[in-house]
């Protein structure tokens, strides 16, 4: 039974992700504590403990001169699809673990003039990362979203370095 238990606290939160897939609860939690993402249409396509998938659409608010999305709104997107994954494994620890963005790289290879897809889908690599800080080191990570259009070519590519510690 103790091992049972252990693996259990090693998971992604259930709860968590059930309440991102609840796209109405998503979109109230984007509106109190993300008005940027939330008046720029990012959502929530998929996610589960491995992978995230969250999109942004080309429109008049994510738009820039060049009739293309932001970059600033495409680095939104990338860092949710790896910081979502990053909070399913922090979500309701005892100790808290705190977690905070160190650095992004991003590479841009065509215009995005439609919806854009990041998925990131290093889940298992972030989870080992938490339960190492769980145990007392403070560690960071890179991890990779990548971003695709409706055609499935490659738009931007984003290298999001999270830095976790064990809160005291």
């Amino acid at each position: 039974m103790n091992s049972i238990a252990s693996n259990a606290s090693k998971m992604p939160s259930t709860a968590f992700l059930s309440l991102v897939k609840n796209p109405v609860k998503f979109r109230i939690f984007l509106l109190k504590n993300l008005p940027a993402a939330y008046f720029s249409g990012l959502k929530m396509e998929s996610i589960n403990e491995n992978k995230a998938v969250v999109s942004i659409p080309y429109k008049w608010f994510t738009r820039n001169p060049f009739r293309c999305t932001y970059f600033a709104c495409l680095s939104m997107a990338a860092e949710m699809s790896t910081g979502v994954l990053a909070m399913a494994n922090t979500y309701q620890r005892s100790p808290g673990i705190s977690m905070l963005v160190t650095g992004i790289e991003g590479k841009f290879y065509k215009k995005a003039t439609g919806l854009t897809r990041f998925t990131c889908d290093e889940g298992k690599m972030i989870q080992q990362t938490i339960d190492s800080v769980a145990a007392g080191e403070s560690k960071s990570i890179t991890v990779l979203a990548s971003g695709l259009n409706e055609k499935d070519e490659l738009i931007a590519e984003f290298g999001i370095t999270w830095s976790f510690k064990k809160r005291s």
